[in-house]
Parts: C-alpha cells; sequence; structure tokens
C-alpha cells in the first residue's frame, strides 16, 4: 500500500511540474524560446527533461531560453547528489545510488545571503521633511549583494514575488508589444500642440501629481513603504493570472479605501513607485508652515521643483528630464495657456521664461554656483507665478484656486490623461473593476484643472470612444455612446457654463487651413469624421452589420446634434435631420461599393470569361440583398425609406455603365442575351426591393423615380429579328420536307407522314431556342412566334391540298337531257335557259394524277397529326410564357394584351387544317364512287333497267374500299371519311337517277325498287349498329328518299306539278310535291312513256334520246 502511494505522489509531482513549466514557457515570463533542432513546438519535446532550476534562471536574468542547454542541464544535474538542508543537519535525500555515489557531503550546502531590507518608515511627521536618499541607498545595496554573491541562488516560484517593480514593467512593456491595437495616431482632438514640446508621459505624470495633491486636499495621501510589496501578491504574478483569465485576481493584501484606490491608479498610470513616494513627499513638504491652506491650492509643479532634491534620483539624467518636465509645465500652464489673460503679459512672461532658463543652465555650473543660481531662480519665480496664479478668474475670490493647471488646452489635455487610467493596462478593451471609484476621485481634480460636467462628459467620451478606435470592442463602444447621451446641449446648460465653453476655442492648421474650434467641435469633430468615414462606406467597414454600425450610426446622430448646437456651426454644411444623415450614409456606401464592385468585375470577368455588365449585374443583386437583409434594419429606424434610395442608386449606377451597351446592341448575342437578362433581373429586384421596403406613395414616388432600362424594347427589337430568321428558315424546312415526302406511313403504329413530324420538330426546336434566349420580351414578340409558326402549318396545309385533284376531273360531265326516243324530228333547243353548259372535253386518265388510297389516307392522317399536337404545342408556349414572366404579377403586360395574345394563337391555322380534313373526306368518297367505282356505279347501275341492274351488286366493292379506308385511316377520322363515303354514294346514286343519260329510264312501278335499294345502302352504312349512327344515315338519305318518291307518281302529275312549280318559282315558292321545277323536268326527261316525252317536246324542246 506504501508503494502503491509513493507511486501516486510521484505522478503528482511530475504531472505538476509538467504543469509548472508549460505555465512558465507558454507565459510573458521567457524573452525568447529556441526550440531544440527538430522540435517545433512544446508538444514535440518531454517536459520531465527539462531543468526548472535554469528555465527559472533564464526568467529572472531576462535571457533567451535555449531549451537544449535546459534538457543538458536538467541531464548533467541528475549525475550528481541533490540535497535539501530543511530537515536536520546530517539527513540528505539522495537521488542516486548510496552505494556508487559514495558517502554523503560532510557539511551542509553554504547558506544563501538574505537582502537587507529598507527601514519601514510608517510614522511620518508632516512637520519634518523626509530624506529618501538612506533609503534608496539601502535598497541599491540590498540588490546588489545579492546579485554579487559568489553562490548563485536558484530562483524558486516563490522567488518570483520579489521581483521589482522596473522587471514587471519591462514584462508588461513585453506585453504591450505582443497586443494588436488598430492604430490610432491620426485620431487626436483637434487641439493645437504645445510649444515647449511636452509629451504624453509629461502629462501624464503631472496628471498623476494634481491627483495626489487633490487626494491630499482631503487627508488621504499618506506615503506608503517599500515593504508594502512583501505584503500583497507580486504584481508579475497578478498580471499573469490576468493575462489567462479575464477575472481579476483577487489581491489578499490590497489596501482598501483610498490609499488602495490611488496604489490602483499608479499601477494604472505607469508611474514608478519612487517616483510616487517622490511626489507624495514633496507634497507634504511643501505644506510645512502653510497652516490652513489646501494642498490643492498649491502650484503643484513650483512646489515639487522646490521640495525634491537632486540627490532624490539615482541618476542626474533622470533628474534634469524631471525638472525640465515641471519647467514646461509652469511656462504652458501660466504663460502660454493661462485661464486669466495677462494685462502687462508680456513683460511678466519675458521675465518668467528668462528665469525658466536660467534654472537649466545652472544645472550645467559647478555645484555650488549652480545651487545658488538655481535657488534666486526659484524665488523669482515663486514671486511671478504666485502671482499670475493666483489672480481671480470665473468669479472666485483670491487664494481660493490657484490657476496654473486649468487654462485651457493644457487642462483637457491632462483631464484626458487621468481619464485614460481607467482602462486595465493588461486589457486594453476593458474597465477596472474600480472605474466608478476612479471618476468620483476625478471630480476632486474638477476646480484644479477648471472641469466642468459638461467637459467632464465630452472629455471621457471622446476617451472611451479612442479607446474603442483602439480596440474594437463593442462594449467600449457602448459605454461611449451612454456618456455621450450625457452631453447636456446649449438649452440644458446652465448661463456660467454656457459662457464659460463659449470662452474656450483654439486656432489650429488642419487641411481646410486655420480655423477657430470651439472645445466641442475640438473633441467630437474627429470623432464625427471617423464615424462618417466609416458609415460612408458601411459596406467595407461593417461587412457584417451587427450591433457595432449601429452604435456607431448612434454617435454619428448624437454628435452631430451637439455639433449643431453650437451656434457658429450650423450653417457649415451638416445635415440638419437624421434622414439627410443617413441618406448620405447610403449614397455615398453604395457608390464605394458599387466602385469596387465594377473593379472586382473585370478581373473576374477574364477569368469566368463572362459579360463584365453580367457578372456586374449579379454582384448588384447580391448587394441589394445584403442591404436589405443585414443593413436595412439598422438604418430604417431612422430613414423609412432607406432601402428605396439604396435600390434606386444601385439602379441608376448599373443604368449608367448599361447604357453604352444598349445602344450599341445590334444582334442577339450570346453577351447581349447575358447582359440582358442580368440587367432585367436586377431591375425587378430594384422594384422589389421599393416596394417592399415602402408605404404605398412612397414607393410609387421612387418607381417612377427610375429611369428604367426599356430591356424589353430594345431586347424585344432583336428577338424580333431573330423570329423573322427563324420563321424564314421554318418555311424553307416545311417545304423541303414536303417535297421529300413519298406519303407513306411512318410504321404500322404510327400511319402519318413524316414531313409532318419533321415539320413540328423544327418549330419545337424553334420555341426551345426562343425560350432558351431568356431574355425580357413583350407579348409582340410571342405573338410574332404564334403567327410564324401558324403560318408555316398553313403552309403546309397548302402543299398537302394542292395534291388534290379538282373534283371537275374526276366526276364525268353530266349528260345532255333527252327525252324518250320514240319521239322524233324534234331539233335539240330548250325553251328557257335550262340548257346544259357544254361538256368539258373527258380527259383520259393517264392526264389525271389521282392519289392511291393509301396515299390519300396517310395525307389525312398527317393532317389529324397536325391538328391533334397543336393544342399541346399551343398549351406548352403558353405555360412556359407563363413561367417566364409570371403572367399573375407581371406589371409589363395586362390582362388585355395576355386575352389578345391568346386570341391569336394558332387559330388560323386550326380552322385550316378542319377544312382541309373535310376536303379530303369528301375528297375520298368522290374519288372512290365516281373514279374507282365509275364503271360500276356511274356507268352501269340501272342499265338498261332497274330490274337489270341493281345496287346490291355495288355492295361488296363499296365494302372493299371501306375496309381498305379502315385499314389505313386513324380511328379519330373514321367516320369522317365513311360520311364523305355515304355522301359520296348517296351524290352518284342521285346522279343516276336525275342525270342518267339517255341511256336510263325508269317508270312509275320502278320507285318501289330504288327504295329498296336506297334501303340497302343505308344498311350498308350503318353495318348494324357498327358503322354510322343511323341519325346521321337517315339525314343524308333523306333528299333522295324524297327524289325516289317523285318517281312514283303518275306522269300526269308530275306535269301538273312542273306546271305550278313554274309559277311558285317566280313568286320564291316550291310546287304542290316539294320540289323545284328543274328535278321534275328530269325526272320528265327519264319517264319511259310518251305523254312525258311529247310534254317535254312541246313545253321545252328537249331532244330525243338517241337511245
Amino acid at each position: 500500500m506504501d508503494e502503491e502511494n509513493e507511486v501516486e505522489l510521484l505522478q503528482r509531482y511530475r504531472r505538476d511540474r509538467r504543469v509548472l513549466l508549460d505555465f512558465i514557457l507558454s507565459g510573458s515570463l521567457i524573452k525568447k524560446v529556441v526550440m531544440p533542432p527538430g522540435a517545433v513546438s512544446l508538444n514535440d519535446l518531454d517536459l520531465d527533461q527539462i531543468s526548472v532550476d535554469y528555465v527559472l534562471n533564464c526568467a529572472k536574468k531576462g535571457d533567451l531560453l535555449e531549451l537544449s542547454e535546459a534538457i543538458r542541464h536538467f541531464h548533467d544535474v541528475s549525475i550528481f547528489p541533490s540535497v535539501n538542508d530543511t530537515g536536520a543537519s546530517g539527513e540528505f535525500f539522495l537521488v542516486t545510488d548510496p552505494s556508487s555515489s559514495g558517502s554523503p557531503p560532510n557539511r551542509g550546502p553554504p547558506p544563501v545571503p538574505v537582502p537587507v531590507l529598507a527601514p519601514i518608515m510608517s510614522n511620518l511627521s508632516m512637520s519634518e521633511p523626509v530624506d529618501n536618499r538612506n533609503v534608496a541607498e539601502s535598497q541599491f545595496l540590498s540588490r546588489s549583494v545579492s546579485l554579487s554573491s559568489p553562490q548563485p541562488k536558484e530562483l524558486t516560484v516563490d522567488d518570483i514575488e520579489d521581483f521589482e517593480d522596473d522587471y514587471v514593467e519591462q514584462v508588461e512593456s513585453r506585453r504591450y508589444s505582443r497586443r494588436v491595437l488598430n492604430d490610432a495616431s491620426n485620431f487626436v482632438p483637434r487641439l493645437p500642440s504645445f510649444a515647449t514640446g511636452i509629451t504624453d508621459d509629461d502629462l501624464r505624470e503631472t496628471a498623476f501629481e494634481i491627483l495626489l495633491a487633490a487626494a491630499g486636499a482631503s487627508g488621504g495621501l499618506i506615503v506608503p513603504s517599500k515593504e508594502k510589496k512583501k505584503e500583497k501578491k507580486s504584481s508579475l504574478m497578478k498580471k499573469l493570472v490576468r493575462s489567462r483569465s479575464d477575472n481579476v485576481a483577487v489581491q489578499p493584501h490590497q489596501p482598501n479605501g483610498l490609499v488602495g484606490l490611488l496604489e490602483t491608479l499608479r499601477v494604472q498610470m505607469e508611474v514608478s513607485e519612487e517616483m510616487d513616494i517622490r511626489i507624495r513627499h514633496g507634497l507634504l513638504n511643501a505644506m510645512v508652515g502653510k497652516v490652513g491652506k489646501r494642498m490643492d491650492s498649491l502650484l503643484i509643479p513650483l512646489e515639487l521643483l522646490c521640495c525634491i532634491s537632486r540627490t532624490e534620483f539615482s541618476d542626474k539624467r533622470s533628474y534634469i528630464k524631471w525638472q525640465k518636465r515641471q519647467l514646461n509645465i509652469l511656462e504652458e500652464g501660466l504663460i502660454n495657456h493661462p485661464v486669466v489673460g495677462f494685462g502687462e503679459a508680456g513683460r511678466k512672461g519675458n521675465d518668467f521664461r528668462i528665469l525658466l532658463a536660467k534654472i537649466e543652465e545652472s544645472e550645467t555650473l559647478p555645484s555650488g554656483a549652480g545651487d545658488i543660481l538655481r535657488a534666486e531662480s526659484l524665488r523669482s519665480i515663486r514671486d511671478i507665478a504666485t502671482e499670475l496664479a493666483e489672480r481671480p478668474a470665473r468669479g472666485d475670490l483670491t487664494g481660493e484656486i490657484c490657476h496654473w493647471a486649468d487654462g485651457y488646452h493644457l487642462n483637457v489635455k491632462l483631464y484626458e490623461k487621468l481619464l485614460l487610467s481607467v482602462f486595465d493596462v493588461l486589457d486594453e478593451s476593458k474597465l477596472t473593476e474600480e472605474v466608478e471609484e476612479m471618476l468620483e476621485l476625478f471630480k476632486s481634480t474638477w476646480h484644479i484643472l477648471g472641469i466642468t460636467e459638461t467637459i467632464h462628459y465630452t472629455c471621457y467620451s471622446w476617451v472611451l470612444f479612442r479607446q474603442f478606435v483602439m480596440t474594437g470592442e463593442p462594449d467600449v463602444l457602448q459605454c461611449a455612446v451612454q456618456h455621450m447621451k450625457k452631453i447636456p446641449l446649449k438649452d440644458q446648460r446652465g448661463p456660467a457654463e454656457n459662457l464659460h465653453l463659449k470662452s474656450l476655442s483654439c486656432r489650429v492648421t488642419t487641411e481646410k487651413g486655420s480655423q477657430e474650434l470651439t472645445f466641442l467641435q475640438s473633441f467630437l469633430s474627429p470623432v464625427m469624421t471617423w464615424a462618417d468615414t466609416r458609415l460612408a462606406d458601411y459596406h467595407f467597414h461593417f461587412s457584417e452589420g451587427s450591433r457595432m454600425m449601429e452604435s456607431v450610426a448612434l454617435v454619428a446622430m448624437v454628435v452631430r446634434r451637439l455639433l449643431l448646437d453650437e451656434p457658429h456651426l450650423s450653417s457649415q454644411g451638416l445635415p440638419l435631420t437624421d434622414t439627410e444623415q443617413i441618406e448620405m450614409y447610403v449614397s455615398s456606401s453604395i457608390k464605394h461599393a458599387f466602385t469596387r464592385m465594377a473593379q472586382d468585375v473585370e478581373t473576374l470577368s477574364d477569368v469566368s470569361n463572362e459579360h463584365p455588365l453580367a457578372l456586374l449585374a449579379e454582384h448588384a443583386k447580391r448587394v441589394l440583398k445584403r442591404e436589405t437583409a443585414v443593413y436595412l434594419p439598422i438604418l430604417f429606424s431612422r430613414h423609412r425609406t432607406a432601402g428605396a434610395v439604396s435600390a434606386s442608386l444601385v439602379h441608376k449606377f448599373y443604368g449608367i455603365k448599361l447604357k453604352p451597351f444598349l445602344d450599341g446592341a445590334e444582334h442577339l448575342t450570346e453577351d447581349a442575351v447575358s447582359v440582358f437578362r442580368a440587367a432585367d433581373d436586377l431591375e425587378r429586384n430594384v422594384i422589389t426591393v421599393i416596394l417592399s421596403t415602402c408605404d404605398g406613395g412612397a414607393a410609387e414616388t421612387y418607381r417612377k423615380k427610375l429611369n428604367l432600362y426599356k430591356i424589353e424594347t430594345i431586347s424585344g427589337t432583336l428577338v424580333q429579328r431573330w423570329i423573322n430568321a427563324q420563321l424564314g428558315r421554318i418555311a424553307s424546312w416545311t417545304e423541303r420536307v414536303f417535297h421529300q415526302e413519298n406519303w407513306l406511313p411512318v410504321s404500322t403504329q404510327q400511319r402519318h407522314g413524316s414531313s409532318i413530324v419533321e415539320v413540328y420538330r423544327i418549330v419545337e426546336e424553334t420555341v426551345d431556342q426562343f425560350f432558351a434566349l431568356n431574355v425580357p420580351m413583350r407579348p409582340g414578340e410571342l405573338t410574332s412566334l404564334f403567327n410564324g409558326i401558324d403560318n408555316a402549318f398553313k403552309v403546309y396545309v397548302k402543299n398537302v391540298l394542292s395534291s388534290l385533284v379538282d373534283k371537275e376531273d374526276i366526276i364525268p360531265p353530266v349528260p345532255t337531257l333527252t327525252r324518250y326516243k320514240k319521239e322524233s324530228s324534234i331539233k335539240a333547243f330548250v325553251k328557257k335557259e335550262l340548257t346544259d353548259a357544254k361538256l368539258s372535253e373527258v380527259k383520259k386518265s393517264r392526264d389525271i394524277n389521282v392519289l392511291t388510297t393509301p396515299s390519300l389516307c396517310v395525307q389525312l392522317n398527317s393532317l389529324y397529326y397536325a391538328i391533334s399536337h397543336l393544342k399541346n404545342l399551343e398549351d406548352s408556349i403558353w405555360e412556359r410564357w407563363s413561367t417566364k414572366h409570371n403572367l399573375s404579377g407581371d406589371t409589363n403586360m395586362d390582362d388585355k394584351s395576355r386575352d389578345t395574345a391568346r386570341k391569336d394563337g394558332f387559330d388560323g391555322s386550326r380552322k385550316d387544317i378542319n377544312t382541309a380534313i373535310d376536303r379530303f373526306c369528301e375528297y375520298a368518297g368522290i374519288k372512290t364512287i365516281f373514279w374507282d367505282l365509275r364503271e360500276a356505279f356511274i356507268d352501269s347501275l340501272y342499265k338498261p333497267t332497274v330490274a337489270h341492274s341493281r345496287l346490291e351488286s355495288l355492295i361488296e366493292p363499296l365494302d372493299m374500299v371501306l375496309n381498305q379506308l379502315c385499314d389505313y385511316i386513324l380511328e379519330p377520322l373514321r367516320d369522317r371519311v365513311v360520311t364523305g363515303l355515304l355522301q359520296a354514294s348517296l351524290d352518284g346514286l342521285m346522279r343516276v337517277i336525275l342525270d342518267g343519260g339517255p341511256s336510263r329510264m325508269f317508270s312509275q312501278g320502278d320507285a318501289k325498287l330504288l327504295e329498296e335499294d336506297l334501303e340497302v345502302l343505308k344498311e350498308f352504312f350503318i353495318s348494324g349498329g357498327d358503322g354510322l349512327p343511323r341519325g346521321v344515315v337517315e339525314n343524308h338519305v333523306a333528299h333522295i328518299r324524297h327524289i325516289i318518291k317523285l318517281h312514283g307518281y303518275g306522269t300526269w302529275e308530275l306535269i301538273e306539278d312542273l306546271r305550278s312549280a313554274s309559277e311558285m318559282e317566280l313568286q320564291g315558292g316550291r310546287s304542290r310535291l316539294g320540289t323545284d321545277a328543274k328535278t321534275l323536268i328530269r325526272i320528265l326527261c327519264h319517264r319511259n312513256d310518251s305523254e312525258a316525252s311529247q310534254f317535254l317536246k312541246k313545253q321545252y324542246k328537249i331532244p330525243k334520246s338517241a337511245a
């Protein structure tokens, strides 16, 4: 069990040793760490093999740490026995084996010299002067003895607490050198420089002296003992701990109250302990003998010059530098920047400067002469300075306030150094925990420095904002905004303070020349300039928007109101309202962002091979998107139409770049298409942003102000040229494929011609190319596309119809009317103008190119293919157009325009195709009856009599023809084709009955046979319900049925009806039998009796039949 505890303890020691080494090597104790060869980081090393003593020695001396030497030192030391004299004098702990190491040492290690501590001076009398020389010498001796000891002491962790403040300052300087801060060297108040050349360090040390004097006036000034650094944790260790954590390490023995606060301020203002003690001694000595006088009414630089001697400084150079600072402060406060002007200022000022020069000269003289000259000069200076400093100002009584540091602008520079101490020296972005106590303590300096509430809030706001500029910490900015809001306006200040602030002015030289600036302008103008610079290009400086931009905008608003409150600044071009100011920022930032975009696009276009204007439009859309999503929420509260302003500017700047391109666009090239599309998208985006970010009236106003690109008009003209070229291509292609057509089915399943498929292919390619253009178009371009495609189908239909033979070429001419042949010696003439036209010459079959039934069916199927796919094509075009233009919300195309475009469509070609299908169906029937079955039907039916040649003999050939048609024709066309065949059959039957020629004669008794034949024909087409609907057939045969019924009347009845019909026709009516005279004449011409023949001869001079 004991062995396990020892192992566990050893492991814990090793772990703690590694943690300690890692802490030291990773912190700022070591000036520089040099890795051994082959190692890149501490992870590559075995920390167990590194000598801790060697590392601590390097840290103490501030030397470079070579880890290879630390490893070597570890192995060298491990060879020898390690001793510890904390126990009995004869007890040693050996690392090595005693048998191999020999006997232990007979004596202990040499003693470590103990440094001599300075005596503690805790009870100082205010009436006795204090000499610091012995203290400094004892401190210096103790340190020198320790460092020159013949046996150097190995540094332990506990000994780190004994580091002196100068080493702490050295470590702090290294930390500062590694801290990355923004450059704020140009961000300074607009104040003139000091004639004496005093530096920021001079001002900071003087400010600390004033602070101690103000604290001393309340009895809070005591001289601390040097032992205080032994009573608390080392400053170095505290800072190391705080550097690894955001939490402030608690100081176990930190003095409370004013004493502790002054100590914190000393560290914050980087004043050494020696200087702190010197100042406190000097102030306390200056109060000796001045009963009833407050410490804050002393002329501090002069008193310190008199009470602090050269011997209190470690070297003459430090003393001369300190003395020079005090003399410069006196000159600046009493001569160069006095709170009260001189009456006879010239002489006193010159005398004062001469005395100051004599004090400096005394340092170059031998010891005795120099001391005499210095003492005399100080007495003379006291006389002049006291008189100048105690002159009443701002209504105070003589001697109440010593006016040496409250002259403008020295006072505000000193107060600025006090305010800067509220920031943690280890982390400039954090305020110290004691910030409230510090600010309360600073108020005690107000009457020394002449600070008012307005001056305090202005200076503190300035300090906070400058710290934000350096660190970029948002919390510091928020704090600055809060205090800027506390700066009272003119109406909120009292008359006395307004009068005082009015007197605070200075003349500075700027880029605009020499200017007279007020106090507020000196401090707030740089803030305004900084905020204006960032907000004037907020797209660059606030790429993520965020709360910081909102705070900076608030700073700009507050500062503008404060500057406008200054009487002589209200007319210097500052925006009068928040809206004007925000609009100025938006305009400037959009312009800068667009300029950067244009530069970037020039580079990107070379890489991406896209047109710069197309890329620029895409980038502009991104800027608009970021504007509305990131920046508009910040700007909207102060400018209700900021979104419309930014969108309008983007539209304007892009329009300037776009105009030359639009003016030079003559053809629809690839670049033109990409630019038109991108520009139109951008313009729509702009309008959307305007409508979505503004109220109705304001949005409409901004929209009307836009100088629209009119992309639709320009691109529409080019698209129209493209459409015309494409339509010419479609027309020529349609002609070509038609002439190459052989009118054979594409396949057994696709019984249409290949030409119509090719026509649709080229049309659909054109449509695809039309929508692939993806450029803004007007409804007129769509109408042109519809009209062009419509005309292409019309041309195709016309070409198909051209293959049909005229009906007159395949229908035989009507024979001349003749009467019954038994009549003779009658000349052929006609009483009325009922004579037939001259018979045209009968053409031979070889002269007529009549289509075959299969070819006819393929053409008919092709027409049906055309019309059946026409609606799909039309719907597809409209769907794609709707998707492209978003018809429901397209402001450029109203309902009337859409209805007009829809009405155009393909109605023309659809009508022509339907007409052509009807003609083909009619032609198919006529061709079958009057061409294919002419001999059997037209020439042979009812010859010589009805009884000898019945219609039944034609049913079989008709059935064969009908089957052939149905084999080729498409199902949707079947009824229309069969109807055409029915009509042609009835026309042929009518031809036989009424115009059958001289070889056909009918008697009254044939009517019954004819009726039977008509029923046979009717049932053939009805086909037991598989054919045409009965009602359709009945409607078609009704007319010829009436003609057949007339054949059943007697000759005399027909003659009487003819006579009445002639009279009724003159009156616009019909005969008693419900027919016309021409029909009755033809029936009588074909009646085989003498009475009819005699009547026709006598009444109409119709010649006799040759048969």
